[in-house]
């Protein structure tokens, strides 16, 4: 790994002049945040039921008592063996952050299309405890965007990410949605971010990102990603 080596002072020079770019994005990041706390809210009026472990759940009771509510869309497909290592590398980060956003109000939910005895084998072989919910008996993956069908597909109408990438294969994709409910029980979406947006929950990349390596792709994108149990 080749780099350029400085006196400790010249390091320094450069070290202030990066510092004074990463205050800046700083700031723009916190006027996106705000913006983002500002959008617009859906109503929703669909009654979707999931499947959990201990039988139906309605949307309203992912909440747990708390006013928000995150939902990673998880690309576990049915009739698939396959368990995405992208959404598991986000997956690892789920339990140790929730200790904590769970206490500012804010409950969390994963949803796939896959039925709910496959949910819980994954679970239980990665070791995840978040609450995990199968939207197969419903339409909620495809009105948030993450799932297409067959025809859409081959028609060339499955679109994901706003209208950014034409899904041609895939069944489900990734993605997180956000729904806020008010003090009369009513739910809202609130914000959904797909593909890059998904980034903001990996952690070990923060990490990589400080590093001369940063996140050692070589050109393959995320392609040293495994399972945990798989390295």
């Amino acid at each position: 790994m080749e780099h350029s080596v400085v006196s400790r002072n010249e390091w320094l020079d450069a070290r202030k002049a990066l510092l004074a770019k990463e205050l800046d994005i700083t700031h723009d990041l916190d006027a996106l945040r705000a913006e983002r706390r500002q959008l617009p809210w859906v109503r929703i009026d669909k009654p979707y039921v999931f499947e959990g472990p201990e039988g139906p759940c309605a949307l309203e009771n992912l909440f747990e008592g708390r006013s928000q509510l995150a939902v990673y869309h998880f690309m576990l497909t049915p009739g698939s063996d396959h368990i995405c290592p992208g959404c598991s590398f986000i997956a690892d980060n789920i339990d140790a952050a929730r200790q904590h956003f769970e206490h500012a109000d804010l409950a969390f939910a994963a949803v796939s299309r896959a039925p709910v005895e496959r949910i819980m084998e994954v679970k239980d072989r990665m070791g995840w405890t978040f609450n995990w919910v199968s939207s197969g008996g419903n339409d909620f993956n495809y009105d948030f965007g993450v799932s297409f069908t067959e025809d859409d597909r081959a028609a060339g109408r499955a679109s994901y990410n706003y209208g950014k990438t034409r899904i041609e294969k895939a069944q489900d994709m990734f993605g997180v949605s956000v729904f806020a409910k008010d003090e009369a029980g009513a739910v809202y979406h609130t914000y959904s971010t797909y593909h890059r947006g998904a980034e903001l929950l990996m952690g070990a990349f923060n990490w990589l990102d400080l590093t001369p390596k940063g996140r050692n792709e070589n050109g393959s994108i995320m392609g040293w990603v495994k399972l945990h149990d798989s390295y």
